[in-house]
């Protein structure tokens, strides 16, 4: 069972042992659905669904702060196949996406680790596919203090390839920053990478 300690009365010291409210929630969408939350199958599955929940959305990405000296050029950097899962906010399903982050260093460098750390630090939170390249590609020129970002998103969606529609299909979303979003010469060089 799913359980959590609740500080009573303010007093960090009286702490008494509750059900995780999630718990809840599975049993009775069990229920609602016709299943019996009570069977053999199914007895651990609202622990099982509320751990699986609190993971992750309280995901934590670890340090992103690690910056390395640039190596004095405008070279571009591009990290791509960068796989991560989130939830549709309109559904509650899952979708997956293979994210690739370009960026032109300025001052410092972005440790290898970040930009997996950054994608997975959005993904873990009810998203549209939209946004979440939007808020990568602002984190990394933040962290990185470089202007030129972008970020390339493929993604398949549960929401339409299971239900609805039933038509799997693969949305592409793009951010672009600084001279990203003006010059098609320095998107030509990345999608050319991309295909190489």
């Amino acid at each position: 069972m799913s359980v959590t300690d609740v500080e009573l009365d303010g007093d960090p010291s009286a702490t008494r042992t509750t059900e995780d409210p999630l718990v809840g929630i599975a049993r009775q969408l069990l229920e609602e659905i016709g299943e019996d939350p009570n069977r053999d199958g199914l007895r651990d599955t609202p622990a099982r669904f509320a751990r699986w929940w609190r993971e992750f959305t309280n995901y934590d990405p670890g340090s992103l702060g690690t910056l390395f000296e640039s190596i004095g050029t405008s070279q571009l950097v591009v990290v791509s196949g960068i796989q991560v899962w989130s939830l549709c906010e309109h559904h509650l399903l899952p979708f997956n996406c293979s994210v690739t982050i370009a960026y032109r260093p300025t001052g410092q460098l972005l440790g290898l680790s970040k930009f997996a750390r950054v994608a997975h630090q959005y993904a873990h939170r009810l998203q549209v596919q939209e946004r979440l390249v939007d808020q990568i590609a602002m984190e990394i020129s933040t962290l990185s203090g470089a202007p030129d970002v972008a970020v390339v998103a493929k993604g398949e969606h549960l929401c339409m390839s299971m239900r609805g529609i039933k038509a799997p299909a693969q949305m592409t979303s793009t951010a672009y920053r600084g001279d990203f979003s003006t010059d098609p010469g320095l998107r030509g060089e990345l999608f050319d990478l991309l295909r190489a």
